[in-house]
């Protein structure tokens, strides 16, 4: 394997090394330093530079989503009929009505890409999330009903950049 692609592997390994890379704001040699991989710091740091020429800087996420919130949301068996769930994945599914928790939706033309932004985000602002999930057209985050302003804002902000 060629020092180039061990680089660009080392640093798929490592999400905020890719966003820091698009992003633009890497020290290369300090960055060269932290990955282990066999070669010199400068030729990693070079192939660091020419992979982050590469990346594109536009985000994958931006959209003209609509954004709201619910709440009442609590956490239901998937097999009850009776309720329609805000968001199921696996053996979980939450639904309106059925508890305290708040529900961040947002719809539009979305992609799994945006779900990962807006967990960082949240992450960034302290924001804990109790459940999430993305599809083309949808995404849902549910977090306590403190947290839902905070939490309304941050998917806002995201999904229509």
């Amino acid at each position: 394997m060629s020092l180039a692609a061990a680089t660009r592997d080392a640093v798929r390994e490592r999400p905020f090394l890719y966003d820091a890379l698009r992003a633009g704001v890497v020290n290369y040699t300090a960055a060269a330093r932290m990955l282990d991989i066999d070669g010199e710091e400068e030729a990693i740091a070079t192939a660091l530079r020419r992979f982050a020429e590469e990346l594109d800087d536009d985000p994958a996420n931006e959209s003209d989503a609509r954004v709201s919130m619910e709440s009442g949301l609590g956490r239901v068996k998937p097999a009850d009929g009776e309720t329609a769930a805000v968001l199921a994945v696996g053996d979980a599914a939450f639904a309106e009505g059925a508890g305290s928790l708040t529900g961040i939706v947002a719809t539009g033309d979305l992609s799994p890409a945006a779900l990962g932004e807006v967990l960082g985000r949240l992450r960034a602002a302290d924001v804990s999330v109790d459940a999430a999930g993305v599809t083309d057209e949808a995404l849902v985050v549910v977090v306590s009903r403190r947290a839902g302003p905070d939490a309304l804002r941050v998917v806002e902000a995201t999904v229509q950049g």
